[in-house]
């Protein structure tokens, strides 16, 4: 099944209902479908085996995405934020292409060799044109469906390879065609170039809800579309819940609209969450996992896991609002050991690995699924003796002491308990006695001693896990989707602890 069915479906079940909101303006269902249409005819005209969007949100996102898969070509949005030499040879990459560009971004990439741009006001032109969507388009063979760029911070970026049969399995295996009332209005704020931004197109359109697009977090800009809109369902990464929380407050704005709330992308801070809860007692919060590679969500946590943790007084169910919840139905979930073939059991940390329909698992020109379909996530976890997952972080980060591995994300949750610290990121040094050496950075109301926070882990973990080297700062580096920035950190310490 090809990605682009799912807004024809939808155009044909439920045409006249709004599907793509801006402070611009709005597309109806039907009116996507024809504008999506006439694009595909455009891209077809032109010279170009891929259409890159670079860009920022907005219906003319949605519509390049499926036009490109009525033209048989992959799309491959970027990354705007990358310098203008790392952009220029990403987009070089992807030559021959069609590039949608936004105004002020086309320059950045003009004169690169294989590559026609096109402003996005010349494609949403060639969208609004009747003679286009005459036109006869090839068969959409191309089985890929979308191509999308790591972040690139240990070598260049790779590009991961999403299927059409792989986004739609996700699709359909999670949402029901057209369960979304009239009234429901899903807000989308993660950048085009990130894989939520893709499934929260998928997933809307398949479902019939309205999606109301912020040209780019800000979180009283956040707040108020979201008030403004009767904005239902929303989907925001961890560093912005916080600073969503505190403009409601700042503003005194109240969402009695929104149902639903969704985090991912980055480890949820546990007193964040309780804080979201209790600020918005009648939301059903859902954390869900998963990774580009995945077509995103494998694990969900959902509305009553968090309210049943959130209640009890045993310690095993409370510690629940820290996971991610179990595996899809529809997927296999292990936890290996370093062999790569042992499967550990209950509690016993390892590698996550996952197979099922949806896991692309693949690279451009490599293929990374083992023979019998499983892909190893390069992701640290457990589960307990219920099938909650708990993810530790990226194998990478995980500091290994004298033999023993741990885990900076539960030394992390041990420091942010301290009335004083607001945020915090836990790594490993080389150390030449023990191979690493805990460290961490903190970001800190006041200014604590580093023999109090010793002795505030020490007491609640044990010596191995103390940090020995501390770093305070006045913030902590994410990136655009709130993913912290750890190796930049690290890199930092390791260039400071040398020097003295």
């Amino acid at each position: 099944m090809q990605t682009q069915l799912l807004l024809e479906l939808s155009a044909e079940a439920i045409g006249e209902r709004q599907a793509y909101k801006t402070v611009e303006g709005g597309l109806s269902y039907a009116q996507a479908y024809q504008r999506a249409k006439a694009g595909a005819a455009y891209f077809h005209k032109r010279q170009g085996d891929t259409v890159v969007f670079l860009g920022h949100n907005g219906p003319a996102f949605p519509l390049a995405l499926f036009a490109a898969g009525l033209a048989g070509k992959p799309f491959a949005p970027l990354n705007y934020r990358l310098a203008d030499t790392d952009l220029r040879k990403l987009v070089a990459r992807t030559a021959p292409s069609i590039v949608v560009a936004d105004g002020d971004m086309a320059s950045r990439v003009h004169g690169v060799e294989g590559v026609t741009i096109i402003t996005r006001e010349a494609f949403e032109a060639a969208c609004e044109d009747e003679d286009n969507r005459d036109a006869t388009l090839p068969e959409a063979e191309q089985d890929i469906a979308v191509l999308l760029f790591t972040s690139g911070t240990t070598g260049d970026p790779k590009a991961a390879v999403l299927r059409h049969g792989n986004l739609t399995s996700y699709v359909i295996s999670t949402v029901e065609f057209m369960a979304a009332g009239e009234d429901e209005c899903a807000l989308v704020s993660v950048p085009p170039y990130h894989i939520a931004g893709i499934s929260a197109v998928l997933t809307g359109t398949y479902s019939g809800r309205r999606i109301a697009y912020l040209h780019s977090f800000a979180p009283d800009a956040w707040v108020l579309l979201a008030h403004a809109e009767k904005v239902t369902h929303a989907m925001v990464v961890p560093t912005m819940l916080s600073r969503i929380l505190d403009a409601m407050e700042a503003l005194d704005v109240e969402l009695p609209h929104l149902r639903a709330l969704s985090y991912g992308g980055g480890r949820m801070p546990q007193s964040v969450i309780e804080r979201a809860m209790r600020k918005l007692p009648n939301v059903d919060f859902v954390n869900a996992y998963g990774l580009t590679e995945t077509s995103s969500t494998i694990a969900v946590l959902g509305p009553d896991d968090h309210r049943a943790a959130f209640s009890s007084d045993d310690p095993n169910v409370r510690a629940r609002l820290g996971s991610v919840g179990r595996p899809l139905p529809t997927l296999e979930l292990e936890i290996r050991a370093p062999d790569g073939k042992t499967v550990l059991g209950a509690r016993e940390s390892g590698e996550i690995y996952v197979r099922g329909d949806q896991v692309a698992g693949e690279y451009l020109h490599k293929k990374m699924l083992s023979d019998d379909g499983w892909f190893a996530t390069n992701d640290a976890g457990w589960v307990d003796e219920e099938g909650y997952l708990f993810v530790e972080g990226r194998l990478d980060d995980v500091i290994v002491r004298g033999g023993e591995n741990i885990s900076p994300g539960e030394v992390e949750d041990v420091l942010r308990l301290h009335p004083q610290v607001r945020d915090v990121a836990v790594y490993g040094l080389p150390d030449d006695g023990w191979g690493e050496k805990v460290a961490c950075s903190l970001v800190c109301e006041g200014a604590p001693c580093t023999d109090e926070l010793a002795e505030w882990v020490k007491a609640r973990l044990r010596s191995t896990k103390t940090p020995e080297a501390w770093d305070f700062r006045d913030e902590l580096p994410y990136n655009e989707t709130g993913k912290l920035l750890r190796r930049v950190l690290k890199d930092e310490m390791s260039k400071t602890v040398a020097a003295i």
